[in-house]
């Protein structure tokens, strides 16, 4: 055998591994093997991505297929096909000749076909006295015959892998949504807990995630996804215990004043203004209080603010409400409207709402207004910093992406 540009067993080609191993592969096909050729090309087609091969490359190998006249691709009956380009182009949809090419090369790196050439280059074919072919050049469909059994074995691992993907994929988005619903409401609800840093886990596992992820790509976010679910469950569950605990103690305290007589003829109002004054009392405690969260997380939400704490910084929660006060002051909200929030929401509250008004104060027509209403909605017990704060993280994460 000689190569280069030279004539070889093959035509005037130039020798290619790829020559190689389709010859060595059809070295090993056992006598009276055959395989149905229609089934091979679908494992080819599912095989696609692993062969390299694009839909259009399979669209020629069909023409190919085509052109062969039985059913069964078999060594005894001939394993060479000899249509013109023409005829191919016509079977391939009409595609260029120079795609059509392209295609065929492309076949033969993938190790599915073998170039058999005829000393012109011409595809030909030499018939005995019964009409019976002799001898043909063209394109030998021998290594889909030899390697029918590895193509079923990769069809079906690219299945495997596509529905292990499928339900990772599944997996993954509903442990998600629980702990997108988790860290919310837990916000929402003021328990305790750093749920900025949450917040930043969680960004950071699904910003892990490729475009076009594996199974494999999925996998260790899914686990650490879901590690993170447990912890956030097991923290609430702890708080829930803890406060239950507390109830129970309240309670029992309860239980021993009510015991005694005299403590209930001493509580008992003396009169009607006092019974009101009492009642609103007992409204304001029996109220859940709205609770402050963390202050890494308010900054990160809010991260104009800073500048206006001593010093153009925020690091305690003493800077950030001398920080609202300034902002209270530049946007207008009168005195007497900030100590009815400081009142209503606690004066760490208030310089949060302040915060998140400086945030978006390009979207509110009047930050007086807007502060007196949080806090009428706060007196009702209707009113959470929660959501607004996530809403601005939300914001504030998905601008820096884009500025990335």
């Amino acid at each position: 055998m000689q190569v280069g540009s030279v004539t070889t067993p093959f035509g005037r080609r130039p020798m290619t591994l790829a020559l190689v191993r389709g010859q060595l592969a059809t070295a090993d096909i056992k006598p009276g093997k055959s395989v149905d050729k229609w089934k091979v090309f679908r494992d080819a087609c599912e095989a696609r991505i692993v062969l390299g091969l694009t839909d259009r490359a399979l669209s020629v190998l069909n023409a190919l297929l085509s052109f062969y006249p039985e059913q069964q691709l078999s060594d005894e009956r001939g394993l060479i096909v000899f249509p013109s380009n023409n005829q191919l182009t016509v079977r391939a949809h009409g595609i260029t000749g120079t795609t059509l090419r392209r295609h065929l090369a492309a076949l033969v790196d993938a190790g599915l076909i073998i170039r058999k050439d005829s000393p012109n280059g011409k595809r030909y074919a030499h018939k005995d006295g019964s009409g019976s072919i002799k001898d043909a050049f063209g394109f030998s469909l021998a290594p889909m015959l030899a390697r029918s059994e590895e193509l079923a074995h990769m069809a079906q691992q690219v299945a495997a892998d596509r529905k292990a993907l499928r339900l990772t994929k599944e997996r993954l988005s509903i442990c998600l949504r629980d702990v997108r619903k988790l860290i919310s409401a837990a916000v929402e609800e003021g328990a305790a807990g750093d749920w900025g840093m949450i917040e930043e886990h969680y960004i950071g596992l699904m910003v892990r995630v490729p475009k076009s992820p594996t199974a494999a790509d999925m996998e260790p976010v899914a686990e650490e996804m879901e590690m993170l679910r447990e912890e956030i469950i097991n923290l609430l569950e702890m708080q829930v215990n803890s406060e239950k605990t507390d109830g129970n103690a309240v309670q029992n305290e309860r239980h021993i004043q009510n015991s005694n007589t005299e403590s209930i003829y001493e509580s008992e109002p003396r009169s009607e203004k006092e019974q009101g004054a009492k009642s609103s009392q007992a409204i304001r405690v029996l109220r859940e209080p709205i609770k402050a969260f963390p202050l890494g997380m308010v900054l990160k939400a809010c991260p104009d603010i800073a500048m206006y704490g001593p010093g153009g910084t925020v690091a305690s929660w003493r800077d950030l409400m001398s920080a609202a006060v300034v902002v209270r002051s530049m946007l207008g909200v009168s005195p007497s409207a900030y100590e009815e929030a400081c009142v209503a929401m606690t004066a760490e509250n208030a310089a949060v709402a302040m915060a998140c008004i400086l945030e978006r104060s390009s979207f509110i027509n009047s930050a007086g207004g807007y502060l007196r209403d949080l806090t009428k909605r706060a007196e009702l017990g209707g009113f959470s910093l929660g959501p607004m704060l996530m809403a601005l993280l939300r914001a504030n994460g998905e601008r820096s992406q884009r500025a990335g």
